[in-house]
């Protein structure tokens, strides 16, 4: 059966003719040199008018597919291959610079790709050890948990139901009453914030923030068209929100205790005050809590712990403590809110991993999360005082630094502004990886954020090493 345009077709009559004969000079049907059927034949083969023919011929011959030989017909053209082999590609460049999310700094892809490499020092990662996560632990739990088909199937939009009513439990102890139809499981504190970026604010709204910032290093709040204000935490706190907010759409995103990359913890005053000049604004607060559990001594209360009313959506993580491959947080906050942002996910990827959502689930309920905890506040303590040691033996002359209280970091402060892409790409060249402070603050050229939670004892002690010797040579 011959072949004929569509005519219901959104492609016009002439365009399904190009690219129907183009198709035939592709898969070799007709070859270099091969004789066109007439334009009349064509016409009566496609049921078109011959005018329409004559403009897909006249196309074709323009792009170097077909060429007219006088007196003899229209014939494939001796570089019709190579026109195919050299037809232009999409200008996939013009799409990506013109795409709603906002570029990695380059300083960061770079740590995304050189963390892959396991000959890499990782200075500042913002993860525990593989040697630190309970693997066999984890494969142990794995033959105790019982699944059912409706367990490994897609859960509920709003999370597996055990699994919330154990963090319901499990909240408790930071004192944040709540219930299960309150809380969102999502992939990572960071979908959480991707979330309320896309479902619950308006392009232009303004997201409040300390500076330096974790925010400046990911994108979830400015590629969705907010504007992002550091604040400090001051006597002044309530005239600068409302300064900048106006009438404008708002949020406080904080991460009060283990501040990341400071590593700094608020103080109880510092959280109430925080809530309620924000609850005094209508500034709703996102707390970002993913390190508390890896704090060294007792913590205050969470600054959820404070809301009746809704102002706080509280975010948790066991990517920090049990295992980043797992993808499991979660978000609290009024019913509403968990709802849509619930809707969004469900849009979004249809639910975090069963399997992993199971795993917690069988953690947090055995007692397993909170016994793992205890050893990796001690092994995470014995390495900050590792990395102390040296930093007074080598570093004292030459930067300050506040003893951790908790969690993977030191903000490390040099005395001079020698922390720029230079010395950054110069470690790179000797294997050691850095977090440089202008990732969380483009003006910061003082700061490095030192983890001391990845890298093996060696490694910390070779890495450092070369920091101050590199440091050394170039004054």
């Amino acid at each position: 059966m011959k072949w004929k345009p569509n005519r219901h077709s959104h492609l016009t009559l002439q365009e399904q003719i190009i690219d129907w004969m183009k198709s035939r000079i592709e898969c070799g049907e007709w070859t270099v040199g091969t004789k066109i059927p007439t334009q009349r034949e064509l016409a009566i083969q496609f049921q078109v008018n011959r005018s329409t023919v004559q403009l897909a011929l006249d196309e074709l011959k323009a792009d170097g597919f077909i060429e007219s030989k006088v007196g003899s017909g229209i014939y494939v053209a001796n570089n019709s291959w190579n026109v195919l082999l050299n037809g232009s590609p999409p200008n996939w460049q013009q799409h990506i610079d013109a795409s709603i999310h906002k570029p990695n700094y380059h300083t960061i892809q770079l740590i995304n790709e050189y963390e892959q490499f396991h000959h890499v020092i990782r200075l500042g990662t913002g993860e525990i050890a593989p040697e630190l996560l309970p693997t066999k632990l984890l494969e142990q739990s794995l033959k105790e948990i019982v699944l059912d088909a409706r367990s490994i199937g897609y859960s509920s939009p709003l999370g597996n139901e055990k699994l919330r009513v154990h963090l319901c439990e499990y909240l408790k102890k930071r004192g944040i009453q709540t219930s299960s139809e309150n809380i969102l499981i999502v992939s990572g504190a960071l979908q959480a914030l991707q979330l309320i970026a896309v479902g619950l604010l308006e392009e232009g709204s303004v997201i409040f923030h300390e500076q330096p910032s974790y925010l400046n290093s990911v994108h979830p709040f400015q590629s969705a068209g907010m504007r992002m204000i550091s604040v400090s935490k001051n006597d002044h706190l309530k005239y600068q929100l409302m300064t900048f907010k106006r009438k404008r759409q708002s949020l406080f995103y904080t991460v009060p205790t283990l501040h990341n990359p400071t590593g700094y913890n608020w103080s109880l005053k510092e959280k109430e005050d925080l809530f309620h000049v924000c609850k005094e604004l209508q500034i709703p607060i996102i707390e970002d809590d993913v390190y508390h559990e890896l704090l060294f001594d007792t913590t205050s209360p969470a600054i959820k712990s404070f809301d009746q009313s809704g102002q706080v959506l509280y975010i948790g993580s066991v990517s920090k403590t049990l295992s980043p491959g797992l993808r499991i947080g979660w978000v609290v906050g009024p019913s509403s809110v968990i709802g849509r942002l619930a809707d969004i996910k469900m849009q979004t990827d249809y639910g975090s991993s069963a399997i992993s959502q199971e795993i917690v689930s069988h953690w947090l309920s055995t007692g397993l999360y909170e016994q793992h905890l205890v050893e990796l506040r001690q092994q995470l303590q014995l390495r900050a005082s590792f990395v102390e040691h040296i930093l007074t033996e080598q570093f004292k002359d030459i930067a300050t630094w506040k003893k951790p209280e908790g969690g993977f970091y030191i903000w490390l402060k040099f005395h001079k502004p020698i922390v720029n892409k230079a010395l950054f790409l110069r470690l790179l060249k000797e294997n050691i990886l850095i977090n440089p402070g202008y990732i969380y603050d483009s003006n910061d050229s003082h700061h490095i954020r030192l983890s001391y939670a990845y890298a093996s004892f060696e490694q910390l002690k070779v890495g450092l090493n070369t920091l101050f010797k590199m440091i050394q040579h170039n004054k």
